[in-house]
């Protein structure tokens, strides 16, 4: 298993990466305004990635942007970003901007054994000893709006959500999510008036391992509302 697979079963199967404190380097400090998550303070998930650092930044660029570029036969790796702890409760939109560059040669996150993404987003929260996760992905032909893949035990739940599939390659798309909604829907069965935990994290991925393809796409304009 590489260490993409083992991310929900890490730490006795606690869900992604969020809360491992000093893996991840804090993008801005607490306070009222959006905040902007600069793509050069996100950092490999160690104890969740392979030996190759596969993604780079281009802080120059219009907009700055992490490109990740997955060849086979690399182990996965992860990047992340914790959030800052005056933020963590009162979190409610996050958004970004992202690109898939090259699919992964059938992926579907809905089949088993095929799931490569060309994307990755993870979103994090933690209540006392659980975690929850959502997987938010650009996939190749996994049918889009699709929720696949869902992980639940007393340690940890985690659902995977086809946000984008196919094509158009190499253009920005703009993705809105509202983080205390998407937790309800998911781990609360609809409930509007469920309490959510703290938001702890974001990280990002891209993929190939199961189907041994490239797969590549660009990650940009990371921010956070109350």
């Amino acid at each position: 298993m590489t260490p993409a697979r083992s991310i929900v079963t890490a730490f006795a199967g606690l869900a992604v990466f969020a809360g491992l404190g000093s893996a991840f380097s804090s993008a801005v400090a607490a306070g009222s305004a959006p905040r902007h998550f600069a793509v050069q303070n996100f950092r490999v998930v160690e104890r969740e990635s392979g030996p190759i650092n596969y993604y780079r930044v281009f802080k120059d660029a219009d907009p700055p942007f992490i490109r990740g570029e997955y060849h086979p036969p690399y182990a996965t790796t992860v990047m992340g970003v914790q959030v800052p702890d005056g933020d963590r409760a009162v979190a409610h939109l996050l958004s970004w901007r992202w690109r898939a560059v090259t699919l992964p040669k059938g992926g579907n996150e809905c089949q088993e054994g095929k799931g490569d993404s060309a994307a990755v987003i993870y979103v994090s929260w933690r209540r006392t000893l659980r975690w929850y996760a959502l997987k938010y992905v650009w996939s190749a032909v996994g049918p889009k709006g699709a929720t696949c893949d869902r992980k639940s035990n007393p340690f940890m739940a985690q659902d995977t959500v086809v946000l984008e599939s196919g094509a158009p390659l190499n253009e920005w798309k703009t993705e809105h999510i509202d983080l205390k909604a998407e937790f309800r829907k998911h781990f609360e069965d609809g409930d509007p008036s469920a309490s959510v935990p703290d938001f702890l994290g974001i990280g990002l991925m891209s993929d190939g391992d199961q189907t041994k393809s490239d797969s590549s796409a660009d990650y940009a304009d990371f921010v956070l509302a109350r």
